[in-house]
This record gives C-alpha cells, sequence and structure tokens, in this order.
C-alpha cells in the first residue's frame, strides 16, 4: 500500500473552527488541482487539540496506521500546518495564485514515512498585508465573483505566515473584514479610520468634523465599530486623524500649536482605549506614530497608555523617517529608543501613493540589500509586535511580499539565495539563475531624484510629475511650481523642466538597458508557463518604466521648444510623448490574459493612461498657439505640394484634420527628429 497523499483522502478532525474548515476546503481544492483520480486508498489526516506554542504545530507521519497526524493549539496553528502540507507534499506555493503555477496531476504524491515537522514561533508577533490603495482589485473579478480576489489575498497572506490584515480602505475594510476572520486572521485598522468606524464626514456629510463640537457624534461611532467587530479577533487601532488621511487640524484650525494637538489626540486615544477595554477586557490595541502624529511623540506632547503597541513608519520608501508631506521633508529617523519599554511595530510600504515619486503598479525600486538592512534595524529597536506590510494589489508586489515574509518567519534573508530561490520557485530550477540575474538589473536601473539613498523614482515620477508640468505651462505662468519645490528650489518653470528632464533621460536609458536584459532572458527562458509569468511581471515592470520615462523626457523636450515658441516640434514631442504612454498602458493591458482579465483596467492612481489624456490637451493647446486661429498653415505645409502652398485664392480645399492626423503626417514627413534620447 502507497504512503500518499492523494484524491481519496480521509480528514478526520477533532477542531470546529471556521478558519480550519477554510483552509481545509483549500487542501481538498489543492489535492484536486495536483491529483487524479485512483484506486489507492488514501492517507488519514487527523487533527489533533495538543498544547504546543502559540501557532505552532506539529506534523507527523504514522505510516503503520497509513496516518498523517496534524497537531496543534490554536487554529492559526492548524492553518499553517494545513497550508505546510499542501507546500511541502503537494508543491502549492504560497502564491501559486498570483504567479500562476501550473500543477502537475499524479496519481498521488508520496508522503515521507518518517517525516516530522515541528514549527518554531515567529520572531514577528504580529505580521500582515495592508491592502491599501486597492484600485486594481477593487474593479477586478475572478469567477464572476468581486469577493474572490480577496479570498486569494488572504489565503497567501496565511501561507506566508501572516496573521493580520487590513482588508482595504475605507468601504472595502467593512466590507471584507469578515471574511478575512473567518480564514483566521487578525483585522487591524487604517490610521485614518480609528477603530474600523464610519468616517465622520461620511456619517455626518454636512457637519464639520470637530470633536469639540460633535464629540457626541463621534464617540458614537466609535461605539459602533466596536460593536460591529466585538465578535471579532481584533487588534483595535486607535486614533484621531483627518477626514482623509490628513491631520485633523486641517479640518479644526483651533489646534494650532502641538500642545493643544497633541493634547487632544492623546485624550481622544485614551477615550477609545477605555471604550474597548470596557467591551472588550483583553483587547490588543495599537496606534499608528505616523507623519505629525510621531513628531507630537517624539516631542512629548502625545501620551500612550502604556500598553498600545506603538507603530513606527517608513517614509513610503522603505527608509524609516518620517515621510514626505508634500514639500515637508524633515526625515526625522522613524524608530523607537532601543530600551523602550512599551511593544512596538512598524508600518511598512512595498507600495506607496504620493503623488511625487512612488512606486504602484511596479516593483518597488529600492534594492533588497537597503531594505533587508532596514528591517533588521526595525527589529534591532525593538519592533517585533507588529508588522503591517502595505501590500496595495499584491500582484505587482509579490517578490518583495515574499522577501519579508522570509523576514518575518525567519528573522533573516540570504538576498542571494532567496533571488535564486525566488526563480527556482516560481520560474522553474532551470530559469532560476536568469530570473536572479533580472532582479539584481531591475533594482539597478532605478534613478536618483534625490540626495538620500532611498530617493530612487518610482512609477508616480514619470508620470505625476510630467502631468503636473505640463498643467502648468497650460496655466500660463513661467514660475516655478510650488509643488515641486520636494524635487528642485530652481526659481523658473523652465528650470524645473531641466531638472526633471535630466532624471528621465538617465531613466529612460538605464532602463532601455534593462529591458535588453530581459529580453536576452526571454529568449533563453525555458517553458511556455515561466516565459509568460516573466513577461506578466520582471518584463512589464521595465516595459512600464522605459515608455514612462520615455515619455517624460518627451514631455520636456516639448515644454522647453513650446518655452521658445516653437509650437511645431513642442506639438510633435508631445505627440511622441503621448506615444509613449500610450504604449506603457498597453502592455499593462496586454499582460490580461484568462483569470487577469480586466486587472489593469481601474489602473487610476499612476494613471499612465491620464498622462496620454493630458498630452492630447496639450497637444491641441500648443497646435492653438503656433496654427490657430484658421488651423490652415500647418495642414497646407504637410498635405500641400510645394506650388499648391503658394497658391492662398483659397486657404483649404479639404477639411480641417484632427491633431493625430497632423501628427502623424508630421511623423511620416519626418519634420524632426525622432532620435533625440542619448
Amino acid at each position: 500500500m502507497k504512503f500518499a497523499l492523494n484524491q481519496n483522502i480521509e480528514i478526520i478532525s477533532q477542531v470546529r473552527s471556521v478558519a480550519v474548515e477554510h483552509a481545509l476546503d483549500d487542501l481538498r481544492r489543492d489535492i484536486q488541482n495536483t491529483c487524479e483520480p485512483t484506486a489507492d486508498p488514501g492517507i488519514q489526516l487527523l487533527l489533533e487539540q495538543e498544547a504546543l506554542g502559540d501557532e505552532c504545530f506539529l506534523l507527523i507521519a504514522v505510516k503503520e496506521k497509513n496516518q498523517l497526524k496534524l497537531c496543534a493549539g490554536s487554529d492559526l496553528g492548524f492553518v499553517y500546518g494545513i497550508y505546510e502540507i499542501s507546500r511541502r507534499i503537494l508543491g502549492v506555493t504560497d502564491f501559486w495564485f498570483w504567479n500562476d503555477q501550473n500543477f502537475t496531476r499524479r496519481e498521488g504524491y508520496p508522503v515521507p514515512e518518517d517525516w516530522r515537522v515541528e514549527s518554531e514561533p515567529f520572531p514577528i508577533r504580529l505580521r500582515g498585508w495592508f491592502v491599501n490603495d486597492e484600485v486594481l482589485l477593487k474593479a477586478w473579478e475572478v469567477d464572476y465573483s468581486e469577493e474572490k480576489p480577496w479570498e486569494m489575498v488572504f489565503e497567501a497572506l496565511l501561507r506566508c505566515g501572516g496573521n493580520m490584515v487590513i482588508p482595504g480602505t475605507d468601504k472595502n475594510s467593512r466590507k471584507y473584514r469578515k471574511l478575512a476572520s473567518d480564514m483566521g486572521l487578525y483585522i487591524t485598522h487604517h490610521h485614518a479610520e480609528p477603530l474600523g468606524a464610519e468616517m465622520f464626514a461620511r456619517a455626518y456629510p454636512g457637519l464639520d468634523a470637530s470633536y469639540d463640537t460633535h464629540g457626541d457624534k463621534f464617540r458614537k461611532l466609535w461605539e459602533e465599530g466596536i460593536e460591529d467587530q466585538k465578535d471579532l479577533n481584533v487588534v483595535w487601532n486607535l486614533g484621531f486623524r483627518g477626514q482623509g488621511d490628513h491631520p485633523f487640524w486641517d479640518d479644526d484650525p483651533a489646534y494650532d500649536t502641538p500642545e493643544a494637538r497633541g493634547e487632544l489626540m492623546g485624550k481622544l486615544i485614551r477615550v477609545q482605549y477605555d471604550m474597548v477595554r470596557e467591551k472588550l477586557p483583553d483587547a490588543m490595541c495599537c496606534t499608528n506614530l505616523y507623519g505629525e502624529t510621531m513628531e507630537l511623540y517624539q516631542q512629548g506632547y502625545l501620551k500612550l497608555p502604556d500598553d498600545v503597541i506603538k507603530i513606527w513608519a517608513d517614509n513610503g520608501f522603505g527608509k524609516m523617517v518620517t515621510r514626505r508631506q508634500w514639500n515637508h521633508n524633515p526625515r526625522i529617523p522613524a524608530l523607537p529608543e532601543k530600551d523602550d519599554p512599551g511593544e512596538n511595530g512598524i508600518y511598512y510600504h512595498v507600495s506607496f501613493y504620493d503623488l511625487q515619486a512612488a512606486n504602484h503598479i511596479t516593483m518597488l525600486q529600492n534594492a533588497p540589500e537597503f531594505i533587508e538592512r532596514e528591517l533588521t534595524n526595525t527589529v534591532e529597536h525593538g519592533c517585533t509586535d507588529y508588522w503591517i506590510i502595505n501590500s496595495s494589489n499584491v500582484k505587482p508586489h509579490v517578490y518583495y511580499l515574499d522577501f519579508i515574509a522570509h523576514m518575518w518567519r525567519n528573522g533573516s534573508v540570504d538576498i542571494g539565495e532567496h533571488r535564486k530561490e525566488y526563480g527556482k520557485t516560481y520560474y522553474g530550477a532551470e530559469n532560476a539563475e536568469l530570473i536572479a540575474g533580472c532582479l539584481k538589473a531591475y533594482h539597478e536601473a532605478a534613478v536618483l531624484y534625490g540626495p538620500n539613498e532611498d530617493d530612487h523614482a518610482g512609477d508616480q515620477f514619470s508620470t505625476h510629475v510630467g502631468r503636473m508640468l505640463v498643467s502648468r505651462y497650460m496655466k500660463g505662468t513661467r514660475d516655478a511650481s510650488e509643488d515641486l519645490l520636494w524635487l528642485t528650489d530652481v526659481g523658473t518653470l523652465k528650470e524645473q523642466v531641466l531638472v526633471y528632464e535630466e532624471i528621465c533621460r538617465k531613466g529612460s536609458g538605464n532602463y532601455r538597458k534593462y529591458l535588453d536584459v530581459c529580453e536576452a532572458a526571454d529568449a533563453q527562458i525555458r517553458g511556455n508557463a515561466a516565459r509568460r509569468l516573466f513577461r506578466d511581471s520582471l518584463m512589464l515592470h521595465g516595459q512600464i518604466h522605459y515608455h514612462c520615462f520615455t515619455g517624460a523626457y518627451l514631455i520636456c523636450r516639448s515644454l522647453l521648444a513650446a518655452m521658445e515658441e516653437d509650437y511645431r516640434k513642442a506639438f510633435f514631442y508631445g505627440g511622441m510623448a503621448r506615444e509613449e504612454y500610450l504604449a506603457a498602458d498597453h502592455a499593462m493591458r496586454a499582460r490580461e490574459h484568462g483569470k487577469w482579465g480586466g486587472f489593469y483596467a481601474n489602473e487610476c492612481l499612476t494613471d499612465v493612461k491620464q498622462s496620454a489624456w493630458v498630452l492630447k490637451g496639450y497637444m491641441s493647446y500648443v497646435r492653438n498657439l503656433g496654427d490657430g486661429p484658421d488651423f490652415h498653415d500647418w495642414q497646407r505645409e504637410l498635405t500641400y505640394s510645394e506650388d499648391d502652398r503658394r497658391i492662398s485664392l483659397i486657404l483649404m480645399t479639404e477639411n480641417h484634420l484632427p491633431d493625430e492626423d497632423i501628427y502623424g503626417l508630421m511623423k511620416k514627413r519626418e519634420l524632426f527628429s525622432t532620435e533625440i534620447l542619448v
């Protein structure tokens, strides 16, 4: 009799838990995906309660009984053990769904006769993802279900050893928190949504969001938030931020000193803390020391209950310093003292949205060596009670989510080995070295926009900043945009364009070289599935960066020509820039095969297609300056013979051509060089 896992498995469980049943259903699905029907008997999987460490499990093979025994003392211990069976025996990877794993079906998968796996406690106590800026997930369905993508997010997190999640932002966080809890995860909350309660501005749209004026209404919302979640496992986030992820004093300017702001915030955190503990005496609570809140805490103006977990945040680019808020960038170290007696954790980004320079639809541009150093430093400062990782829409960020999961599981990671292992796991052993090389080349291609080691430009730099410059020009001013002082302190719009141009020129060149590496790898990758995943991930990210940085560089060439009143050239380079952004959007949409249909349809934050839309308007604006008000000179020059251009008895003998046709004719006639990248 074969000792193997197959479709005839018998599951006997002493555990009555929704989370465990959900994981068992996943195991049954994994068996269906990997096993052919067979007449061979299946093993018996026995789940037994045993006093093991919290979240720990023990797996023991008992061949003489044709039995695999899973022992644990908590729901999550059983859940992790079930996924361990799937991973170790069936070969189902943590990101099988997100990286399109192909399964080899066999009659059965042998279980080693002496198999014994005893898990260790995690170095990080609470660890999970914040599914934030989730605009791609929001508009995407799997199997005609809006919920299925979220279920796959939570499953991947559990497979990675996570135990906590912020299940989306605003409405999504309330919509999906029961599903996440049912699957075994702790629920916690966005720093702008204390206690997971409804936002004041949504509940009372006609009222000013002032606690002094409407304290009873705030407390009512908090009470409802506690009541709605009291039966879930929750890490209660306490705080008081404004209505829309900004300081509350933006809505209530009466609080105009650090003392007053810290006093009110500390008072309301205590109110929320007492409300939670009154109903749930053993509740875990946390608060975010994020942005302005950390400054108040470090200055001594914000007092917190002793057992509240303090969450320290990186700046959105992986550096543990305060985030830049518009042009304010103090870069104050964001870590507790090493002898801090309280509980501490981190909020860390592998994706960020800042409308300046961050990454959202592409992998984080800062290198894993830098990330590993920063995370190790947080551990040395005692931040081991809570890690929440901004995972955004998951798919573009799988590499770093896997990387950080290795750290919260093992405490450290060998970067070179991890690159190879990641390549082997998801692209095949035969392609591991190629993938490792491309991962390394991706981070080497990143360009700096500032003086700090983490100042590498993401996809928002090559899109949003270009739109800002075009908008500024079209508003008719030539003074420097104050919104770009974080980038450069020069005094004129032209100087800003020149600074941006140089960075984007380098970015275009770097990512062209990176794409050369990818194209060479693509030709060598073995296996259609591996090649498809490579084109969906590392190559796609290179295409987005290359086209967007090239488009941004061409925006600069166009604006400089327009400032010299060479409107034909400005129009043409504007058209070239538009084509680059359309190419980046097309590259994304071209990767929407199979279940990924429509995944990038709602790409509205970096919004590559908006850059093309803005440039379309800009081209019309520039054409008006150079060809208006009659709009016949450019067309006559492009479509008439030299003899006919001299005759002006009738200005036009054909319909006026739209901007796209004028651009196409310029390109066809080669009026301007298209080889302007050096």
